[in-house]
């Protein structure tokens, strides 16, 4: 079960099945769903939704620490507002990807970076010596919040879900360096 973990604006909590209809709202998202194929398919409905959530619970309960699966929740207000993995990456899961989903509604606050400092600092406090972000080439956005967040890109592979994908690395000293970006712009 993913541990919960706690920021200035954030709570990165363990998925209920209750999620589902927010949830459905991220990942039913054509902005947010293009990007995550062919690791999740389209969620076409609040039950296949309900369903995923269902599997996604159930998987992380037999998942290694600190692998996991968040719902991202606004401390502020209990609003959800996005996903957050750490997963070993297939095929031979010896590398840890660190991705987020958030609704398009909250682009541009920091939201991203801020989770990936939490995800990597939990990460990095389990002994994790790296952990890698795998971006489908023109999605400029997940790249630069790569690189906002002091990923090193590392280059290309179709290692990774049969895909061309670059890739990108964050180790603890990179970590430790990279700038907390503030929110960005009004909330």
């Amino acid at each position: 079960m993913a541990q919960r973990l706690d920021t200035d604006r954030l709570v990165l909590r363990p998925w209920r099945v209750e999620d589902a209809a927010d949830a459905l709202g991220i990942y039913g998202h054509g902005e947010v769903a293009r990007w995550l194929s062919p690791a999740m398919g389209h969620v076409p409905d609040l039950a296949a939704m309900r369903l995923l959530l269902a599997q996604w619970i159930e998987q992380d309960a037999g998942l290694a620490v600190p692998a996991g699966r968040w719902a991202i929740e606004r401390r502020s207000d209990g609003r959800l507002l996005g996903g957050a993995i750490l997963l070993p990456l297939p095929p031979g899961e010896e590398d840890l990807e660190i991705g987020w989903q958030l609704h398009p509604r909250v682009w541009g606050h920091g939201y991203a970076g801020e989770t990936t400092h939490a995800l990597a600092d939990w990460a990095f406090s389990q002994d994790v010596d790296e952990i890698f972000a795998v971006v489908r080439p023109g999605n400029t956005r997940a790249a630069a919040t790569a690189r906002r967040n002091g990923m090193e890109w590392v280059g290309e592979t179709s290692k990774y879900y049969g895909l061309t994908l670059q890739v990108f690395r964050l180790r603890p000293a990179d970590a430790a360096t990279a700038p907390l970006l503030p929110n960005l712009t009004a909330e």
